[in-house]
């Protein structure tokens, strides 16, 4: 036996079992890392915000505090007052739901000449084995959903305390970084890092840009439909749509809708109708011409990192996709060298005359044959 091979074989083994252990942990930590992720990128859409309060002669941690402190209240009271109408509604349709069953049954009876009776209807739904199952099921998923809330707002909160210190601590965080490598990269970083925070900030704006939008637009509709709530349901549509994303836009509109139903059904169908012709019009007018001047990617870049960015990290990589896509864009773009374009039809998609198309030169060598 030569006398490397026993030092190999372990080296080898040291080798796999790192590779295993940095795996296990990987997977273990990667909810963790999504969180931070998360936390960063939430760090550099308020960096614009937090320095300019601080250039203004503020504590960077007291502006930070303030950031997130109007932010937090922005969106609990908005989930109060969304709460507050939902419970309203519920009210209202557990309420009218007898009316609506005694008209059902009447039509029924009318139209296909039975006998129902509502009384009898209630009764064998309350003695069913369907919902008796459902009623144990729903008993015992009490413990789950609970959990699932609980697990939510640790997360939440763990993302708030991580983009907090990403804020505050921003400064440092750069020094330390920096310390680390030689002033060549010491530039390139600090770059990256000044790109990064101005794509994040311009995706962003044109997102509340078109939220803004997107709410004063449904907000006529539903007010000159007369259903209940409408800025409220504004509110929810303009952020909803923009925020969520690839399913933002129909979860917005689900509850619109849902309120309109109760005024007459008819609305909904309106409601409806708008929300997919808004929608149209947002992606093909309205978002790209926001997009261009704010983030400066091309509408079918963020499409597909949209979509990759879905099938790599899911909702949260549909989120961050674009503004990611836009820093690595404008990076790399200081190192692609270009040159000056020559003035050409066919660069601006015609032809020249007389030329440019296979028929026209089988047209000339035919007259060139005959002649």
């Amino acid at each position: 036996m030569p006398h490397w091979l026993p030092r190999a074989m372990i080296l080898a083994l040291g080798l796999v079992a790192c590779f295993q252990l940095g795996s296990w942990a990987f997977h273990q930590l990667i909810g963790l890392l999504i969180n931070v992720l998360i936390a960063f990128f939430l760090a550099l859409a308020v960096e614009p915000a937090v320095s300019r309060m601080a250039s203004s002669g503020m504590r960077r941690g007291l502006a930070t505090f303030l950031v997130f402190f109007g932010v937090v209240v922005a969106s609990v009271g908005f989930v109060v007052m969304l709460g507050s109408i939902l419970a309203g509604q519920i009210i209202q349709i557990v309420e009218s739901f007898p009316a609506y069953l005694d008209s059902l049954i009447n039509w029924l009876n009318e139209n296909f000449h039975t006998e129902l009776s509502r009384v009898a209807v209630q009764d064998s739904l309350l003695h069913s084995d369907w919902l008796q199952r459902y009623v144990q099921n729903s008993a015992t998923g009490v413990l789950d959903v609970s959990t699932t809330v609980l697990g939510g707002l640790f997360r939440l909160l763990t993302i708030f305390l991580f983009s907090f210190y990403f804020a505050a601590d921003g400064p440092r965080l750069r020094r330390g970084l920096c310390s680390v490598l030689p002033p060549a990269k010491q530039a390139e970083v600090l770059r990256a890092w000044e790109i990064a925070v101005e794509k994040t900030g311009g995706y962003i704006y044109s997102r509340g840009l078109m939220a803004l939008v997107s709410g004063v637009a449904h907000y006529i509709l539903l007010a000159t439909l007369g259903v209940p709530y409408a800025p409220v349901l504004a509110v929810w549509v303009g952020l909803v749509s923009q925020f969520i994303p690839t399913i933002g836009t129909y979860l917005a509109g689900a509850l619109p809708m849902l309120i309109a139903f109760t005024v007459a059904p008819w609305y909904a169908l309106w409601v409806l109708g708008f929300v997919l012709l808004y929608q149209q019009f947002e992606n093909y007018v309205l978002q790209p011409k926001l997009t261009a001047k704010t983030v400066d990617i091309h509408p079918a870049v963020a499409f597909g990192s949209v979509i990759a960015g879905t099938a790599l990290l899911g909702a949260v990589g549909a989120l961050i996709a674009i503004p990611a896509i836009a820093t690595l864009q404008a990076f790399l773009g200081a190192y692609v060298k270009r040159y000056a374009v020559m003035d050409d039809p066919r660069v601006h998609g015609t032809r020249r005359r007389g030329g440019g198309s296979v028929l026209g030169w089988v047209r000339r060598k035919g007259l060139g044959r005959r002649r």
